[in-house]
């Protein structure tokens, strides 16, 4: 199956490389220009349209969701939209009986919320950090309601658009998409076969965007040259968040973690045929993006071999 990398030095693309196959069946190589599953690093992008629009004053992220969301009903305690950026809302994420191989097309981000919705929180919100790509599908919500433009549209216009993220977009399993890979996944033997379906129209905020390496490393770029975001609302999202009992939640739209004193913000992404991984480290101007079409294939360590090879 197929790889791709692109690697940021100084704010620039600097080497970016297909390998194998983006479509095995019929011998399509996987190139820098195929596009695949991001998976959850599409939960950064909709964390970059939230803190822009609490920039431009549209967004209070610490007002209840509702306000924002009236789709999402009115919880035991109130939820904040900081506390969904930080993992911290309560929100479950999936269940072992649900079908992760969801085959069910929605329409658009509010009817996706359909799945959880009623669900009792977790925990109190702040109480804990406990991961949930459904928080992502209501901060998609909230960024609708505080923007008063779909999820995509608003996306496309001000987050990738002006990024020069020309591939990244919704994956609709019915539209035509050029250049898109298949996706596979190894069996204990080592064989592969073909992935389960998924449409993942039920989580586009959180796991729903299909994008390229290089696309991935224009948008480490556009938030280093402060493009997207200003730079004191980059800076924030380099801090972790607390728990309502002072514990360190270091996530704020992406890991935060540390790298020889170093910031390094990571996010890796799992799905039905994919794994991708995106590290970046803003004050080296460093970024490695992983697209791969099969599921496990530990893009994470794979990152982290090359960001000790060219930023050693």
């Amino acid at each position: 199956s197929g790889l791709s990398v692109a690697i940021v030095t100084g704010d620039r693309i600097r080497f970016s490389r297909g390998y194998g196959f983006a479509d095995l069946e019929n011998s399509v190589p996987f190139t820098p220009a195929t596009v695949w599953r991001l998976a959850s690093i599409s939960k950064p992008i909709t964390a970059v349209a939230a803190m822009q629009l609490t920039e431009r004053g549209r967004l209070d992220l610490d007002r209840p969701i509702q306000d924002y969301c009236p789709a999402f009903p009115r919880k035991s305690e109130p939820i904040m939209a900081r506390q969904i950026l930080g993992h911290l809302s309560g929100i479950r994420h999936y269940r072992q009986d649900e079908n992760f191989n969801s085959t069910r097309p929605f329409d658009g981000v509010a009817a996706s919320l359909e799945a959880f919705k009623d669900d009792p929180l977790v925990h109190p919100p702040g109480a804990a950090y406990t991961y949930s790509t459904y928080g992502y599908v209501v901060l998609g919500c909230v960024v609708e309601g505080a923007s008063g433009e779909k999820y995509d549209d608003y996306v496309r216009a001000h987050v990738t658009g002006p990024a020069g993220m020309e591939k990244t977009r919704t994956d609709d399993v019915h539209t035509i998409v050029p250049h898109r890979a298949r996706g596979y996944a190894k069996l204990p033997s080592g064989d592969l076969r073909n992935a389960d379906l998924a449409d993942t129209s039920n989580k586009v905020p959180g796991g729903g965007m299909v994008s390229t390496a290089e696309d991935l490393g224009r948008f480490a770029i556009a938030l280093d040259e402060h493009t997207i975001l200003k730079r004191d609302t980059f800076e924030k999202m380099q801090i972790p968040m607390r728990t309502t009992d002072g514990k360190d939640s270091p996530y704020f739209g992406w890991s935060i973690g540390d790298r020889k004193g170093a910031k390094l913000l990571s996010h890796m992404g799992s799905q039905q045929g994919t794994s991708t991984a995106l590290v970046m480290i803003p004050s080296r101007g460093y970024a490695v993006a992983l697209i791969a079409n099969t599921e496990g294939a530990g893009m994470g360590n794979l990152a982290r071999q090359i960001t000790d090879i060219v930023d050693p």
